[in-house]
């Protein structure tokens, strides 16, 4: 079994003149009450940690770095936090630590329709830029699912739905306003579209998980919203013939926004969440961008495609409320999952392999679930080669844990041995961190301890995180 998934637990409790300090500074802003800490305690993830020792609500970058200077005074860890949606436990206070919710640093700083950018603080969520955007034709495309802060999905290099056609974070972030280890802001990146001035010190930060800097502002590409768009829903009689129906879109030249993969118990999952009538079965979700004529010719080639691999019940999603029910429902597939175990707790991990592989990593997954006898989804961003699978266990019984997580051991190393990634998108934070170094070795970790190192030599920025 995977030792990171067991992590070591060693919290310190802050310093009572740390705790006095940031009252003094922050007044209301600053809460050490019970409920308080505990709502910061924890995030989607399956593992539990104490709670921080306070949380303070900052509400501009120089919160944050006033924040962040009074804790290096007194030697004290500092978790950023967003909307607390992380699956890998990046959010837990392992070795005790003040909180910093960013959750008020919601506005919109400025839109330049000109440039097809924005610079929005750390708080605002994917929803509420595109809301701002809306009467602008503009539109962020990034979509994790769960209506997360930019800062956070900046700081997990977050991906989503719309991968395959706009890219990750990663190709997405222009610039950054960060808070360092010392309380210096340093800002990286400019508003052109390239540079080949210096280091690149943007994405050194994107997917950093608060491990390095505290990300307080970002600026990001916009793209136009498309002319036409169109959603289809395609059943198949098992995973491995929507799984080959996929890659032989993407080997086609197909240029397809959104290609999602939900299995028959997903989808009977969102059937009874959301009361649709979709047949449960495996069922690929996809979503076409373009002019009206480009998004017909998109769509009748991949339904041609389809009909090879036993697609069936292919339907159309026209209306922007057919396609908002339909999106809901996949998005919904977490929470929806949950509910057919009352009082679980999901161990959920991805992987991302070449497409090419994919089929043979997603089948020997499923064999491997269903030998196993526990209850399982899985759903993928299977454009781009990117899986999700949750195993639903009690959390009274240790066995069904250990169960899950040889599992994902077992899918981990698959996917490491066909050329692929340990996580497309869900990063390393506490539960994969043995794996990172079998993906990328000692070397390479070494060197990424280095610059761990020489951002923030004490370790007070999210420390217990990527690797130990």
């Amino acid at each position: 079994m995977n030792t990171a998934a067991t992590p070591s637990i060693v919290p310190r409790p802050a310093p009572q003149p740390l705790l006095d300090a940031l009252a003094a500074r922050f007044g209301a802003q600053c809460s050490t009450a019970l409920a308080v800490r505990e709502q910061h305690g924890r995030d989607e993830s399956p593992f539990d940690a104490p709670p921080p020792a306070a949380v303070v609500f900052c509400e501009s970058t120089q919160d944050v770095a006033d924040a962040v200077k009074l804790c290096a005074a007194h030697d004290y860890p500092v978790i950023a936090w967003g909307a607390g949606s992380s699956l890998e436990g990046q959010l837990l206070a392992v070795r005790g630590g003040v909180v910093l919710d960013l959750t008020r640093m919601n506005r919109v700083l400025d839109i330049a329709t000109g440039d097809l950018l924005a610079t929005v603080q750390a708080g605002v969520t994917r929803k509420q830029l595109n809301d701002e955007l809306r009467h602008t034709g503009l539109f962020f495309p990034i979509d994790p699912g769960a209506d997360a802060t930019l800062g956070g999905m900046t700081a997990t290099r977050a991906s989503g739905t719309n991968a395959v056609r706009y890219g990750t974070m990663r190709e997405n972030v222009l610039a950054l306003t960060v808070v360092l280890a010392d309380g210096r802001v340093l800002r990286t990146g400019t508003r052109a579209r390239k540079s080949s001035a210096g280091y690149d010190l943007t994405r050194l930060f994107v997917g950093s998980e608060g491990t390095l800097g505290i990300i307080t502002e970002i600026t990001l590409r916009l793209y136009p919203q498309p002319e036409a768009v169109a959603a289809a829903i395609c059943s198949f009689p098992d995973v491995a013939s929507a799984v080959d129906c996929t890659i032989a879109i993407m080997q086609s030249g197909v240029p397809i926004a959104r290609c999602e993969l939900m299995d028959a118990n997903a989808v009977r999952a969102v059937n009874a969440h959301d009361h649709l009538g979709l047949p449960e079965s495996p069922l690929l979700l996809m979503e076409f961008h373009g002019s009206p004529s480009g998004v017909r010719e998109q769509a009748q080639t991949v339904q041609a495609l389809a009909q090879d691999f036993r697609g069936s019940d292919f339907a159309w999603a026209d209306t922007p409320e057919e396609r908002s029910r339909l999106w809901a429902a996949r998005h919904h597939a977490y929470l929806s999952a949950l509910q057919t175990k009352p009082g679980c707790r999901c161990v959920t991990t991805d992987t991302c392999v070449p497409i090419s592989k994919l089929a043979q990593s997603i089948n020997a997954t499923v064999d491997e679930a269903q030998a196993a006898g526990l209850p399982y989804f899985i759903v993928g961003h299977v454009g781009d080669g990117n899986y999700h699978i949750g195993y639903l266990i009690d959390p009274a019984k240790p066995e069904e844990r250990e169960l899950a997580e040889r599992l994902n051991a077992q899918l981990v190393r698959r996917a490491l041995a066909l050329g692929g990634t340990c996580s497309g998108e869900h990063g390393i934070g506490l539960h994969k961190q043995d794996f990172l170094r079998e993906e990328v070795g000692d070397d390479a970790i070494d060197l990424m301890r280095a610059i761990k190192h020489a951002l923030d030599p004490r370790g007070l920025f999210n420390p217990g995180k990527i690797f130990v």
